[in-house]
């Protein structure tokens, strides 16, 4: 196998070690990395909206390096930049560059690969890292770039002109999806920063408890639900008990883990009601891959891993009846560029609190992903499950 430094030894040997964009732009790319970015229409310093603008050198080698880890550590370190990182994700996405530039440093990641089949990175001891991490960074952040629900996942957008009504139908689209009705009592695995806790308690009458890993979601969604019968607490999904006429999960099973799957489908069985309903809402991958993209696993979400089809449905069958899936991931690629535009007008207001780098770090992360939808690689699931002792009446919607 060629390593990454055979094929860096390929450069020019006139690189500059200043800074700057002249010191990019003096030094082609090595010939694999131009070969590989022109397979997906991407230029290294061309003059398209979506061709990437080196401005140092040291941006090559740690592609070759690192992958994916460096192409997106040297964009939050100023080195590189694109007009349209949104539209430049895609392309890469879409010709599977990531993948293949990761495969060609398989064994400089052995050590991570070999972490997630050996660990539970999701155990009990690490069930609060994410929160720590990513949901406590400042609610000022969350508060400017989500709508008025403080919704964080997918909205949905049918229907929606902005990215309040497409929260709004989402919300309200979950709420008919679990049949709720006054009197019933729901959980929410994941509550966020309140926003479907509410709206179900506002309008459909029901009584929830929810839970969170994060204290700064927990402070904030005590303070919105206010005065509704809503109690939410700071909790790991394994400490769950009671019982339940309707479950659901919004953007958490992403942090749940492989190794943990079939716990956390015992828990819902657990606490719902065999006449009962559970939705899970969650992003997914066709591939059944064995570890996250390391850049989003050290700076967004630590430990999370995307669930593929096939382990979804080997976790719930043994329980639960598949009433519903509906896959709607085409809506989160506008969801994403909506939270940029949100954060991006309010980053005047924020600068004082965070630096550059951490401006850049959220720009890649939001365009990443939405590159990541657009090119299919991503999806949004909307799993509705029942219990086989349930009559099967349930009628799927949208």
């Amino acid at each position: 196998m060629v390593s990454a430094e055979d094929l860096i030894s390929g450069e020019p040997s006139n690189q500059s070690s200043g800074n700057g964009r002249e010191a990019g732009r003096s030094v082609e790319p090595p010939k694999v990395l131009r070969d590989l970015a022109a397979e997906a229409d991407v230029h290294f310093n061309g003059d398209r909206p979506w061709d990437i603008q080196v401005f140092h050198p040291s941006v090559y080698r740690r592609i070759l390096l690192q992958g994916s880890l460096g192409f997106g550590e040297s964009f939050m370190d100023g080195l590189w930049t694109s007009r349209r990182l949104d539209e430049t994700i895609y392309r890469l996405l879409s010709s599977d560059l990531d993948q293949r530039i990761n495969r060609r440093i398989r064994l400089r990641w052995m050590g991570a690969l070999l972490r997630n089949l050996l660990f539970n990175r999701q155990s009990r001891k690490r069930a609060f890292q994410v929160g720590e991490q990513h949901y406590d960074i400042g609610n000022d952040i969350y508060t400017a770039m989500l709508d008025s629900t403080m919704s964080y996942s997918c909205g949905y957008w049918p229907r929606a002109d902005s990215l309040e009504q497409a929260q709004r139908a989402k919300l309200d689209l979950i709420c008919r999806k679990l049949n709720l009705r006054p009197g019933l009592r729901l959980l929410d695995i994941g509550c966020g920063w309140g926003g479907l806790a509410r709206h179900a308690a506002e309008h459909y009458g029901v009584t929830v408890d929810g839970i969170t890993v994060s204290r700064e979601q927990l402070t904030l969604a005590r303070q919105r639900c206010d005065g509704l019968p809503v109690n939410l607490q700071l909790m790991d999904y394994r400490d769950l008990d009671g019982r339940y006429d309707r479950v659901v999960s919004v953007g958490m099973f992403e942090h749940v883990g492989p190794k943990n799957y079939a716990t956390f489908f015992q828990t819902v069985d657990r606490v719902l009601d065999d006449q009962g309903i559970f939705l899970l809402h969650t992003i997914g991958e066709q591939n059944d891959t064995i570890a996250t993209d390391p850049w989003i696993d050290k700076y967004i979400f630590p430990n999370g891993k995307i669930p593929s089809p096939q382990r979804l449905i080997a976790a719930f069958q043994p329980g639960f009846v598949l009433e519903d899936w509906h896959n709607f991931g085409g809506d989160y690629d506008r969801t994403l560029m909506a939270w940029w535009k949100r954060f991006d007008a309010a980053w005047p207001s924020l600068q004082g609190r965070y630096d550059q780098r951490f401006y850049r770090m959220w720009k890649y992360y939001l365009h990443s992903c939405a590159g990541y939808f657009r090119s299919r690689q991503g999806q949004l699931w909307q799993l509705v499950l029942t219990k086989r002792k349930r009559p099967p009446t349930y009628r799927s919607l949208r």
